[in-house]
């Protein structure tokens, strides 16, 4: 074998595995956002689902206890959004 056909093996080697690792990277960067922006979407779902039972079982005219809740759980989900970004 001569060494230009030893070059070219060894390209055509390399070039086959990036496109393995990069796939990887971006398989694994698809899941860790689409589990944050799941995890996001819990914690604000059960801010205001609290928030409306509570003011249902206080019988609220004004829903206080929804908009708090919403407010918060809103907050905390940005917090641990940024918190597991920063990883």
């Amino acid at each position: 074998m001569t060494e230009a056909q030893k070059s070219s093996t060894r390209k055509k080697k390399t070039n086959q595995k990036l496109p393995l690792r990069k796939t990887k990277k971006q398989l694994d960067n698809y899941v860790k956002y689409s589990s944050m922006a799941l995890e996001m979407g819990v914690i604000i779902f059960l801010g205001v689902f609290g928030g409306l039972k509570l003011d249902q079982k206080l019988n609220l005219s004004f829903p206080f206890f929804t908009l708090l809740l919403s407010i918060v759980s809103v907050s905390l989900a940005i917090y641990v959004a940024i918190k597991d970004f920063l990883k």
